[in-house]
């Protein structure tokens, strides 16, 4: 979030509105859930969002270590690849929450040292942020999957597994 003392809370209600939207790794995890074909998915959101918030909480007092960054950003690509698997229907469809809890502790750990106005305004800008996304991607969950068939389903899940796999890739070497 930047210089934690020129922050407000103002800037972490839009900031964190905006990182999980503006992180593509992130943003391809949240839409990712529109093709896994949850039962209810509706009724996923407030767990899904619940352990994500945990997640970030968590990151709150068992900071990240900086040699370690690396290796949990590649973590949180491969996500997308269990995701496709999950479509697949190779994985179970429960993983997807320590995955939530996972790509909330790396939200939450950009904030490490921010003072309690700013962060607790991020933690309802994230919450916000996705919520909605959430809320919009599970309510059309039913549509896209018949209209994408298994075949397109299939597909999907394949770009998905190539697209994290590739960015774990780029958080390796990078």
């Amino acid at each position: 979030m930047g210089d934690s003392s020129q922050l407000t809370g103002w800037t972490g209600l839009v900031s964190g509105i905006g990182h999980p939207l503006l992180g593509p790794d992130h943003l391809l995890f949240l839409l990712a859930i529109a093709f896994i074909g949850l039962k209810r998915p509706v009724a996923w959101i407030l767990p899904m969002l619940a352990i994500g918030l945990g997640g970030s909480l968590i990151s709150q007092f068992i900071p990240l270590p900086d040699v370690v960054a690396p290796w949990a950003e590649a973590l949180v690509s491969l996500s997308l690849v269990v995701e496709g698997l999950i479509a697949l229907s190779i994985a179970p469809a429960t993983w997807l929450l320590p995955l939530f809890g996972l790509h909330g502790f790396l939200l939450g750990s950009t904030i490490v040292g921010a003072e309690p106005t700013p962060v607790l305004s991020y933690f309802f800008g994230l919450l916000i942020g996705q919520g909605v996304l959430l809320a919009l991607v599970c309510s059309v969950s039913q549509t896209v999957i018949s209209r994408l068939g298994e075949q397109g389903r299939q597909l999907g899940a394949g770009i998905w597994i190539g697209i994290g796999i590739a960015f774990a890739w780029v958080a390796l070497i990078d």
